[in-house]
């Protein structure tokens, strides 16, 4: 008989932990697993995973959000982790689940669910603490409580200084992604033709780096340039609109407003692969492994990204894709000139990324490495 995992979630949109998720849940080998998932709200991931035959519940989840990294902010989430450990320890019980799998490493209640119920707990670590070097080793003491580590990325990894729990286990690509025709996806992003569209997906936030790529338009190397523009695909969390709101004070200010295009968040992401010349990932700070990036390349696009964090176990500089100085508009924007260039070498680019990031992240390999962990915490 199969044995029941629990899995915790501190989301439920469709963004990239949001599909890792899903692609977790749902690919488990029904003979030696199945999945009964807890979300904090009802979304477009609880509906995609119930429809897909997974069990969903929605109940308040302790999370820990960037705006709470701090001692003031975990001091606010403790009394709702409490009441995470004895409500989900309860549920793990009376579901007689085998194991906790928390899907990130900010979401707080399965280590006291795990203990509660007496069962391993496994605590997906998505993050890297880049800026919260004051607090983060009292919460990585919290993280090495759990029975196992799984890290994104080998940069994810380092974080716990060689510690038994942690491995690297890299995420798979957990949609398989295509790049719609260039003039549908133009149409349907409201693209003109003649543009060189440089597209960034993701969150919109204070670290992904969209400002980066704002701010690249106007150096030297692209302000002479109108053809070059930015399609930034995303919105902010909830409550955090006023990064939306800087991005295009930032752009007016700079005098590139009307080479801005805001898409929104977008289902159909084969269109905006489809209509950009070139995907840009340029956070400010360490990306643990973005998906992004991950499936942009799969998709067979050109991706031009910070080289720090995850990315460059993704991309591999000149000859899978283009990695540049973080945080540096000029080092950007003269990437982004020599590629605008050079549409030859940014179908070259894209065509080696595919090939080499299909071989090395596929979905089947990283589902292998999870359960093969459930087996070995399970004896």
């Amino acid at each position: 008989m199969s044995r029941l995992v629990l899995f915790l979630h501190s989301s439920a949109g469709r963004y990239g932990a949001d599909r890792q998720l899903h692609a977790l849940a749902t690919g488990l080998d029904p003979e030696r697993y199945r999945a009964l998932v807890v979300l904090p709200d009802h979304g477009e991931l609880a509906a995609d995973l119930r429809r897909a035959g997974i069990e969903v519940l929605i109940r308040p989840l302790a999370v820990l959000r960037r705006a709470l990294m701090s001692p003031r902010g975990i001091s606010s989430v403790a009394v709702s982790f409490a009441a995470d450990a004895g409500g989900l320890g309860r549920l793990a019980r009376s579901r007689d689940v085998a194991l906790v799998h928390t899907n990130t490493s900010v979401t707080l209640g399965g280590a006291g669910a795990a203990r509660v119920a007496g069962v391993p707990h496994v605590w997906h670590v998505r993050e890297v603490y880049a800026g919260f070097e004051r607090w983060f080793p009292a919460y990585r003491r919290l993280l090495l409580r759990a029975d196992a580590l799984p890290c994104v990325s080998q940069a994810t990894a380092a974080q716990f200084d060689g510690a038994a729990q942690a491995r690297v286990l890299h995420d798979g690509l957990a949609i398989d992604p295509r790049r719609a025709d260039r003039a549908a996806s133009r149409a349907a992003l409201g693209l003109p033709e003649d543009v060189v569209a440089v597209a960034v997906l993701g969150r919109i936030s204070g670290w992904k780096g969209q400002d980066v790529l704002v701010r690249a338009l106007a150096e030297p190397p692209l302000r002479d340039r109108p053809k070059v523009v930015a399609v930034v695909a995303g919105e902010p969390w909830r409550g955090e609109e006023r990064h939306l709101r800087e991005l295009h004070e930032l752009a007016g200010r700079l005098g590139v407003a009307d080479r801005l295009h805001h898409v929104g968040f977008r289902d159909d992401v084969e269109h905006v692969y489809g209509a950009a010349d070139v995907v840009a990932v340029p956070s400010k700070q360490p990306d643990p492994l973005p998906n992004a990036a991950l499936e942009a390349a799969a998709a067979g696009c050109c991706v031009v990204a910070a080289d720090h964090g995850g990315l460059p176990e993704i991309l591999r500089d000149g000859s899978t894709g283009t990695l540049v100085t973080p945080g540096d508009p000029g080092s950007l924007a003269a990437a982004l000139a020599d590629l605008a260039a050079d549409g030859a070498r940014r179908e070259a680019l894209g065509a080696a990324a595919a090939a080499d990031v299909r071989a090395r992240f596929g979905r089947e390999r990283m589902l292998d490495e999870v359960q093969a962990l459930y087996d070995e915490l399970l004896g």
